[in-house]
Order: structure tokens, then sequence, then C-alpha cells
């Protein structure tokens, strides 16, 4: 039995599921990591100074447009297959209970159809506002580059709804991804290399607590020990093969 037959039996047998998808998924879209994305003008500046609240403060415009041009990218991407697979399998009632979280800020699970995404590292398309008021859009149609947008209640800048370094998770968001994997049968880890926290720290919540953990990646990752089965291959094709879609 291959690698990817014995993770479509875990997933087969399982009736709850936890999947966890990172930049690798998107990449199939292509939608380019944040490496990937510092290239030509953007190569020059420092990662704190495109994303963090401190190279914020010191450059609003900067910041506000080297996020507008990202979300050019993301406005031309699709989902993939395996965005498609996780919503059909979401949606198909096979599981009793699925949950869906995700490392990636571009939206594609939602506008694949999954329901109740829980974005650990935020939405690259909302925004809200800097100073903290409590003013959020959730659609960057209107939101062009150049400076960046005044805050309609208080006056202070608009910013990117993404988590920046320095800055922690959404408590309500990482709590929620926190319980699925605590009652989940099997965790489903998609695309993520493992490295950044907390969200790395979910797969082996979930192996503490008896579920079964799947690590679908073309190359290996620091999630590998972890797992009960790798899957060496892109999402993209996994995906749909292991939930039989």
């Amino acid at each position: 039995m291959t690698d990817l037959q014995r993770a479509a039996t875990l997933l087969r047998q399982a009736r709850s599921l936890m999947a966890l998808t990172g930049a690798g998924m998107s990449a199939e879209s292509g939608v380019p990591t944040f490496r990937d994305a510092r290239t030509g003008l953007w190569a020059q500046f420092d990662p704190y100074a495109l994303a963090s609240p401190e190279g914020f403060r010191a450059d609003p415009e900067l910041v506000w447009n080297w996020y507008a041009w990202r979300r050019e990218l993301i406005a031309k991407a699709r989902p993939n297959a395996g965005h498609l697979a996780l919503a059909r399998a979401q949606s198909d009632g096979r599981f009793e209970r699925f949950v869906l979280a995700t490392q990636n800020v571009d939206g594609l699970h939602a506008a694949a159809g999954s329901e109740g995404v829980l974005e650990l590292h935020g939405n690259i398309l909302a925004t809200h506002c800097f100073n903290g008021c409590g003013t959020r859009f959730t659609s960057g149609a209107a939101l062009p580059a150049g400076t960046p947008p005044r805050c309609r209640n208080c006056g202070g800048w608009l910013r990117p709804s993404v988590v920046w370094f320095g800055e922690g998770l959404d408590l309500a968001v990482l709590g929620a991804a926190q319980q699925a994997v605590r009652t989940c049968a099997v965790m489903l880890v998609i695309g993520t290399s493992g490295l950044v926290h907390p969200a790395a720290g979910l797969p082996s919540l979930a192996r503490g607590a008896g579920a079964k953990v799947i690590v679908v990646n073309p190359e290996s990752t620091e999630l590998d020990d972890l797992a009960d089965v790798c899957v060496r291959a892109a999402a993209a094709k996994a995906v749909p093969e292991l939930l039989g879609l």
C-alpha cells in the first residue's frame, strides 16, 4: 500500500477532520509566498519594513503600496483542485465535523466554497483601523494603491488585516483552531513547512490528543516526524485523490 493509499484509508475511516493549509496550497494557484513576492523593486526592503507595525508607522505609503501590489497578484489567482476538493469534502456530509484553518491570507478557500475558514494570519483583502477603533472592511475592491485611506471614525490610517511581525494571532481564531485539533480524528496538514508558530504547533497538539496526522508536501517538513503518513506530492494533485474527488 502506498503512502497516498494509507492516508486515503485514514480519511475514509475518520468521522471528524481538521485541515491546515499553508503557502504550498496557494502557490499552486500562482500566489507567491511572502518571500517570493519580495522581488524586483521590493527586494531592496527589509521584511520588517514591509510587514510590521513599526514599518507602517515609519512609512504608511510604502507598506500600503506593497500590499496593494500583492492584492493585484492575488486578484488574478483562482482556487486550484486542492481548494475545490476541500470545499466539496466539507459540504458533501462525509465528515460529521470538518474544520479548515489556513495560514494563507488570500481568501482562496472561501472563493472555492469552503465555509467558516479559520484564517490564522488574517486576510489581505480586508482592512481595519491601525488605531484599533473597530472600523473594519472585508473587501479590498475600493482600496487602490497610493496613500492609505483614513478611518472614517477616528481619522487614523487603515491597514491590511493581516498579522504582521511582532503581532499575535486573533485569540478567538487561534482558540477555535486549537479546539478543533483537540477533537478531530485526523489532521490533514497541506503545504506548510511547519516553521511558523503558533500554527506550526497545531499538528503536535492534534497528535497529543490522539489524532492521526497526515502531511501533504512535495518536500520534507519540520512536521514529518509527527506524521503517521507523509504524502510527497503537490496539493492540487494529492488532495483530490486523498478525498476521492
